[in-house]
């Protein structure tokens, strides 16, 4: 049947509406005991991107532009290359379609499915829809003493990831933090800034409680460059609310004020005595300089920090962590990645990988840097897209110090990338300018 055979209210759906439905998924509990590795939104996402693919046969029309062909296609050679110096097969085919996921064919498709800013402004409200949902579900946790166990009480907010993905609610309600101050300080209309405005305020309790420093860190990071990039007016009433909020919570509220504190003060607290967590991730930091240093060109191959973590740890390294509450029992995780991305990819890819990924990211970040201060000078609409797709890659950038791609919330990170890759790369800074395949 061709396009124009279809109904007019079929006409009209928005082609984005399936990547709607991956992020909504997320909303479903995860199955306790799992391992981190694919689940339901990442086998929608690969159903997203069959859907892609075939809307661009039927309609025949271009489908990446040079420039975000070869942004989006950059990492494929050092991963390709790292898959190849894998210790099996398996690990190599395993991790290079992981990576593929992640940073390049689903993003690449969801670029391809958004047609126009309302459609940017639609996913973007999912993210803050679904970080709304495990927010609640999060400060409820703390409240009834029923979520992952902190410091000996069940109280850490993880939503409905369980205690096997402590980043999961923290990635959720930061994702969707960064989109409300985006859509808050932009141009749209007053309704649109109020909601976003308050939903962004909500969001700062679960967040808090999730007691996710590195999720603090690049959220911290983030907004500040939103409110920076939206005029510095904005940016000193913004933060003068932040504050102020802040304040009421904790000093005036008492939320977790004594347990926020220690983990707010743990954040420096590196050399003199610091926590287990800390010392493992330097450990593994280590030792991922140390893969690196062995094999400084591509690395010890996907999937090969896991072999060669011993070889390279000091017996500072803990033999796993412990998780517990949130309806699950005891368990004892292995140590399997070194929680920074950057170091895990020079450690698995070595410098080939590094350069090819953190380039396309580099390369992301500053078109769409350029095409923010561009809807600035002309006064064109969509500065509240452009502070979204900023803020986003600007968190994961920064999260990456922190942490690196592994369980559901992954398939978000992706679809972040294509958000940030649409306006990057395909986003009209006015809407004559629109070339007809992005409209």
């Amino acid at each position: 049947m061709s396009h124009a055979l279809l109904p007019p209210r079929l006409r009209s759906l928005s082609p984005v509406l399936p990547v709607v439905a991956v992020v909504a998924l997320l909303a479903l509990p995860v199955s306790p005991g799992g391992e981190g590795g694919a689940g339901p939104a990442d086998a929608l996402s690969a159903l997203v991107v069959l859907f892609c693919a075939v809307r661009l046969l039927r309609q025949r029309r271009r489908p990446l532009s040079r420039t975000a062909a070869v942004v989006l296609g950059l990492p494929v050679a050092g991963l390709a290359l790292a898959a190849m110096g894998a210790g099996s097969a398996g690990a190599g085919v395993a991790g290079l379609g992981r990576y593929l996921q992640v940073f390049v064919i689903v993003p690449a498709a969801v670029l391809l499915l958004i047609r126009d800013r309302p459609d940017f402004r639609l996913l973007a409200w999912s993210f803050v829809g679904l970080a709304g949902w495990q927010g609640t579900v999060g400060v409820h946790q703390f409240v009834t003493g029923t979520g992952a166990s902190y410091q000996g009480e069940d109280i850490r907010a993880v939503g409905t990831f369980g205690p096997q993905d402590v980043m999961g609610m923290a990635t959720v309600v930061s994702f969707g933090l960064v989109c409300a101050v985006g859509l808050s300080i932009g141009q749209g209309t007053v309704r649109q800034r109020t909601v976003a405005g308050l939903s962004a305020l909500a969001l700062l309790a679960p967040l808090a409680l999730s007691f996710s420093r590195g999720a603090w860190i690049a959220t911290a990071v983030a907004c500040s460059a939103q409110l920076v990039l939206a005029g510095l007016r904005r940016a000193l009433k913004a933060a003068a609310v932040a504050a102020a909020l802040g304040v009421v919570l904790v000093g005036g509220f008492g939320v977790g004020s004594a347990m926020l504190q220690e983990r707010v003060g743990s954040i420096t607290q590196v050399a003199d005595a610091p926590d287990q967590s800390v010392t493992d991730r330097y450990t593994m930091w280590a030792a991922a300089l140390g893969m690196w240093r062995e094999q400084p060109v591509t690395g010890v191959g996907l999937k090969g920090f896991p072999e060669h973590r011993d070889a390279h740890a000091s017996l500072a390294l803990s033999a796993g962590s412990d998780t517990a509450g949130a309806g699950s029992g005891f368990v004892r995780q292995p140590l399997l990645s070194p929680h920074n991305m950057y170091l895990l990819v020079l450690g698995e890819q070595g410098l080939v990988g590094l350069l090819t990924l953190a380039g396309s990211w580099l390369a992301l970040l500053g078109c769409a840097l350029h095409g923010l201060f561009r809807v600035r000078r002309l006064g064109s609409p969509g500065l509240d897209c452009a502070l979204v797709a900023c803020g986003l890659l600007i968190w994961q950038l920064t999260d990456f110090l922190y942490a690196d791609i592994g369980g559901p919330s992954t398939v978000l990170t992706a679809i972040c990338l294509g958000l940030a890759a649409w306006w990057a790369l395909a986003a009209p800074g006015t809407p004559e300018e629109a070339p007809s395949r992005w409209r």
